[in-house]
């Protein structure tokens, strides 16, 4: 009797083991992304540091831009120290999967094949896929682009829109890749290029510095929004930063940068 009394409650006590183990195996690990930033006392932000006005080097070589104020109004507002990290752009996202970087922080457009990979705040800015050809071009709709050159930078969302556009994409004669706008915008006016397609923000800016070289077309390749990217898993981390921004949104301060960048508000309510 006692025999059978101790295998059934060495039965128990190995099944109470193996019951435990079952339970951890299927815990989610703890989200301790904002305790462990904190803890650094600051965010690093990846970006392309040759995309004006968002993020680029100033005559001082120091980077400026609207994205470079928000993100530093954001890190104070967190208590929190920023560093800024140029990264190549079509890698950028493969850095932050790495910890190289703690966010992307760079006119990073929102789009369902990105929200795959990783988490984003809320949008911050509208923007869209802007056509930019020279002055004295006769380019006038995207019909007009059948057989020319058209430059896109390398891993960006104006790639992924004239790609999505396969109507247009097949009349081209040929889809240029470069790791900047900069170095597209530069071939585009000594005449390497046709047409390039950008994002607004930055065409418009381009366009501002140099009226009478580029032009914008009536057509484009579609709305879209921009948002702050950031490891999926770092959850708390990702909401704190999307409260400050919302918090910057409320009390104007947003608006005052945008008008300072781009002459008017184009900041997402």
């Amino acid at each position: 009797m006692r025999k059978i009394f101790s295998i059934l409650v060495t039965f128990f006590i190995v099944l109470v083991m193996l019951s435990g183990c079952g339970t951890s195996k299927t815990k989610s690990p703890k989200d301790d992304s904002l305790s462990r930033i904190k803890e650094k006392g600051k965010i690093i932000v990846g970006l392309d540091d040759n995309f004006p006005p968002m993020g680029f080097r100033d005559k001082n070589n120091e980077i400026a831009g609207f994205d470079i104020d928000l993100a530093k109004e954001a890190a104070k507002r967190m208590g929190l120290n920023v560093e800024f990290k140029p990264v190549e752009w079509d890698g950028i996202i493969l850095s932050l999967k790495n910890k190289d970087i703690d966010v992307i922080w760079n006119g990073l457009t929102i789009t369902d094949k990105r929200k795959e990979a990783i988490g984003f705040t809320d949008a911050y800015l509208k923007n869209k896929q802007i056509i930019v050809v020279l002055s004295g071009s006769d380019i006038k709709t995207k019909k007009d682009l059948g057989g020319k050159i058209v430059g896109v930078q390398m891993g960006s969302s104006s790639e992924e829109a004239l790609e999505s556009d396969k109507e247009t994409l097949k009349t081209l004669k040929q889809v240029r890749k470069y790791s900047n706008n900069t170095e597209a915008l530069l071939d585009l006016k000594s005449g390497r290029l046709q047409a390039v397609v950008v994002d607004e923000v930055v065409g418009r800016y381009y366009i501002s510095k140099m009226p009478n070289v580029y032009k914008i077309l009536k057509e484009d390749f579609g709305a879209e929004e921009y948002g702050v990217g950031f490891r999926k898993e770092d959850k708390s981390f990702g909401q704190a930063l999307d409260e400050a921004l919302k918090a910057i949104k409320q009390d104007g301060t947003a608006e005052k940068l945008s008008k300072k960048w781009f002459g008017e508000s184009i900041i997402e309510k």
